[in-house]
This record gives C-alpha cells, sequence and structure tokens, in this order.
C-alpha cells in the first residue's frame, strides 16, 4: 500500500515505515503529524485516485527530526570580467516517519475517481506491432521529396 501526498508545496511517494527529508516544517520533534493533501492510494492493485485530493483520506506520520542539509555551493563568474561571486547554502529539513496511510472513502462517487488497473502483457505486446507495421505502411505511401537544383557556381575575381 502507499499513497502519493503533498506535504509542503511538493508530492512525495509513501509507505507506511518509510522515512523522508521534506522542506522544514513547524513541528517539534516527536510529534505526531497529519497530511491531509492525499492525491492518489494505492491498495492491494485498487487505485483511488482524487480530484484534486482524496476526501477523508489522510496521512499520519512522526517527526524524527529537524535537520539540515548538505552545503551546497553557488558559484558565479562572467569571464574577462572580474565577476566572482561565491556563495553557500544549506537547506532545512524535517526528517519524517510515515506511520499509517488511512484512505476513509466517501459516500460520494462523483467525487472520487476508482481505477482497477490489471497488467495484461499480451495484448500489449500486440498493439505494438500493429502500430510498426502501420508505420511502414505510411513510409511506403510517402510523396517523393522534390529533387533539389545544384548551386551556381561562384565565379573568382582576380585582381590585375
Amino acid at each position: 500500500m502507499y499513497a502519493i501526498v503533498e506535504i509542503a508545496g511538493q508530492q512525495f511517494k509513501v509507505e507506511e515505515g518509510k522515512k523522508i527529508f521534506v522542506h522544514r516544517l513547524d513541528v517539534e520533534e516527536g510529534k505526531k503529524i497529519e497530511f491531509d493533501q492525499v492525491l492518489l492510494i494505492e491498495d492491494e492493485g485498487k487505485i483511488t485516485i482524487g480530484e484534486p485530493t482524496i476526501k477523508d483520506a489522510f496521512v499520519e506520520g512522526k517527526v524524527l527530526d529537524n535537520v539540515r542539509g548538505d552545503k551546497v555551493i553557488v558559484f558565479k563568474k562572467k569571464r574577462k570580467k572580474g565577476y566572482r561571486i561565491k556563495n553557500g547554502h544549506r537547506q532545512n529539513f524535517t526528517h519524517i516517519e510515515i506511520v499509517s496511510i488511512n484512505g476513509k472513502s466517501s459516500g460520494k462517487k462523483a467525487a472520487v475517481k476508482k481505477e482497477v488497473v490489471e497488467v495484461a502483457a499480451e495484448p500489449v505486446a500486440e498493439k505494438k506491432t500493429e502500430a510498426k507495421k502501420t508505420t511502414k505502411k505510411a513510409e511506403g505511401e510517402a510523396k517523393p521529396a522534390a529533387e533539389k537544383k545544384p548551386a551556381a557556381k561562384k565565379t573568382a575575381k582576380k585582381k590585375e
């Protein structure tokens, strides 16, 4: 079971027990946090897609730590101008462990799309061969390209 959740403006694929780093959230260490912006839930081959989010669905997480990322050096230069600027940057992150994914579906089916995806290997292969055949036919029926005229020869003038 996995879900795609929007956290701090970014989308993450999360599973139960998975640990992720997200941009700094204003939550203390050890506290539990709920993310209600669930865009997709997959449960045993059954996929639920939200429009844009799934109502009554949420993902619970536990804040492990607030940390800083590695330093990134930003160096700008314009050659032959003497312009050089060197800056460093360290991003703040929150380390989160996903505790549970709770997908409570609402009674309204108009707000939630449900699709069942079945994997079928043979029909996909047949479609590919048919597509190749049609492209070969299209190439054979193509009109011949217009003939190009040779370029005019340039004459060199000599100074006398």
